[in-house]
């Protein structure tokens, strides 16, 4: 083996043997617009470890939505190196990306992105049809999942039935389905009231203390302060890193 990709295979060996769930190493995300070079991520190091519930806060334009999509391997770095669960994704292909993102990372969005057509179990297995779990797992785990959000009841109702906070609840159970690394949130109470929107940080929380890994990514200040860790970006860089519980 090379060694320098030997070097490589051992650190992220020793990230995993430590419980680091994601390493960034001066993380860069570079976009030509004309004869310009937009820096919307500029040499970030980042670290959460197994069980931790960390915001990713900063103001619009901050890089933080880039900083997400990198963590979430929906892009690729220009330049650095990133570890989830001690894989070098920064040097993975397409496909090996797609599997990472099936597998290790589950996603919850502002908009829900819910089939309207499919019942909210339906929209929960979806990510066990991709991974090719046989129907009856399948069905026993989306259920399962429903149970976690407190929606066992709604199981067969479409998302048009349902009110936004529980469109929400279903969106968690289908990150929460194929027992990932880290669950990761992008703005999830932004298209909820306020109180429906305590109501979902209310179960991040539970969440949470059931021992599942949190990164929330959020412009909201009081959003932010539900979490245990709080990572500032701005500019494209960590600007602070505080703990707060």
């Amino acid at each position: 083996m090379n060694p320098a990709v030997e070097e490589l295979t051992e650190r992220g060996e020793q990230l995993r043997r430590d419980g680091v769930v994601i390493r960034t190493y001066d993380l860069w995300k570079t976009y030509l617009m004309g004869d310009q070079e937009i820096h919307a991520v500029s040499g970030v190091d980042v670290e959460i470890r197994r069980g931790e519930y960390v915001a990713i806060m900063g103001p619009s334009g901050s890089g933080k939505s880039t900083l997400m999509n990198l963590i979430g391997c929906l892009d690729t770095p220009t330049a650095g190196q990133y570890y989830i669960n001690g894989r070098l994704v920064s040097e993975m292909n397409d496909d090996e990306l797609a599997q990472i993102r099936n597998k290790e990372i589950g996603f919850v969005f502002q908009t829900f992105n819910l089939l309207p057509r499919a019942t909210a179990l339906h929209n929960v297995e979806l990510p066990l049809i991709y991974a090719g779990i046989p129907s009856d797992q399948r069905l026993e785990r989306a259920k399962q999942a429903m149970r976690q959000v407190d929606l066992e009841q709604r199981m067969y109702h479409k998302p048009s039935e349902l009110s936004g906070g529980q469109r929400q609840r279903v969106a968690v159970a289908r990150a929460l389905v194929n027992n990932p690394s880290i669950l990761l949130a992008d703005e999830p109470t932004g298209n909820l009231d306020t109180a429906t929107g305590n109501e979902i940080m209310a179960l991040f929380e539970r969440l949470h203390q059931q021992g599942n890994t949190i990164v929330l990514v959020t412009h909201e200040h009081d959003i932010a302060m539900h979490a245990h860790r709080v990572v500032h970006v701005r500019d494209g860089k960590v600007e602070k890193d505080e703990k707060l519980k």
